[in-house]
């Protein structure tokens, strides 16, 4: 693992330099992102950020493969060849925004070549605590439908400076600690690199941003939290509750305000202020104060994971696994209860 930690440094490096350039108005990939009554920011920010995460990644992983102690995994070409195209869709939208209709089907083809090619649907559902319950012929719709929900859903939480990235950086630093104590080196390794882009990447990210994600950067992002969630799954490293709480600080907004939106007969795939880490922005949190504490969920839900797969009783992670869910009920009423409700009366 020792050997991986100079590649880290090198995806870090890359991304922060690409951040840097890719920032200035005569980099050929500028692409501006202008304020509207929906957003965030105020001022014309590019939104082509997501592109130093490729980079950094493209220049890292060939080198990790390199290394004579990292053995490549089965269905690792199909990871690469899919993620691929998650970017070329996303960089199209950015160029030319595509309808959503058009998005959703292509997202479900790339969803469904992964899933099929590399043998990574979820076979069943286990729970902390909980025997595990088998999907049968169910697991492939699933996955399926994780999967394409996984890579929307992280590209409507890219809303607010510094929390993709720092997902990002959160998530897969804890995916790189599990991959390490379960002895899977390439796992562990390949989720470190992604970890170290995203800080790369949060150089100039974070509040006040000089740079967006955009959705070259949040599809391609979501679809590595779903690869990995599942290659993670398939291969022993961690089962199935492990990234829903890892990344449930993106996985429980995104979700609650979707189906919060389904019950007002809304438009889900419509842009909109209405997700709770929006709410506390424009409640007068601001982006530094609201990221913050984000990231200390981030943290706190990554070491209760760590904790309740290697040290916990069945009974103690299951009552782990319970209180977290106290927790984000509690915090959707506060934030309601604070003036969540006035906003989300806005017409979004």
């Amino acid at each position: 693992m020792i050997a991986i930690l100079p590649l880290a440094l090198v995806a870090f490096l890359v991304a922060a330099l690409l951040a840097r350039r890719l920032s200035r108005p005569d980099s050929i990939w500028f692409i501006l992102d202008h304020p509207n009554h929906r957003s965030l920011h105020s001022r014309p920010t590019p939104r082509n950020g997501g592109l130093a995460i490729l980079g950094g990644l493209l220049v890292s992983w060939p080198l990790l493969l390199m290394l004579d102690t990292i053995h490549r995994p089965h269905g690792w070409e199909y990871i690469v060849s899919a993620w691929m195209a998650c970017v070329v869709v996303s960089l199209w939208n950015d160029r030319r925004e595509i309808a959503p209709s058009v998005r959703f089907f292509l997202h479900t083809g790339i969803a469904l070549f992964f899933l099929a090619m590399g043998e990574y649907s979820v076979a069943a559902i286990v729970l902390p605590g909980f025997h595990p319950v088998p999907l049968h012929g169910g697991g492939m719709i699933l996955s399926a439908v994780s999967f394409v929900w996984m890579l929307n859903l992280y590209n409507f939480m890219d809303g607010m400076d510094g929390f993709a990235g720092g997902m990002g950086a959160f998530g897969f630093l804890f995916f790189a600690a599990f991959g390490y104590f379960a002895g899977h080196p390439h796992f562990a390794g390949a989720a470190l690199l992604i970890a170290a882009a995203n800080l790369g990447f949060l150089t100039a990210n974070f509040p006040p941003a000089r740079i967006f994600m955009g959705d070259v950067g949040s599809v391609p992002m979501g679809f590595l939290v779903a690869t990995f969630s599942f290659w993670g799954i398939r291969d022993a490293i961690f089962p199935f509750w492990v990234p829903f709480l890892v990344f449930s600080p993106f996985i429980v907004d995104a979700t609650l305000t979707m189906f919060r939106r389904i019950f007002q007969r809304k438009k889900v795939w419509r842009a909109h202020r209405t997700h709770y880490y929006q709410k506390l922005v424009r409640m007068g949190w601001g982006h530094r104060r609201t990221v913050l504490w984000e990231y200390g969920l981030m943290l706190g839900s990554g070491l209760s994971a760590l904790y309740m797969r290697f040290h916990a009783t069945p009974e103690t992670a299951a009552k782990m696994f319970l209180a977290w869910g106290v927790l984000y009920f509690t915090l959707a009423i506060l934030i309601d209860g604070l003036g969540g409700r006035t906003l989300q009366n806005e017409d979004a």
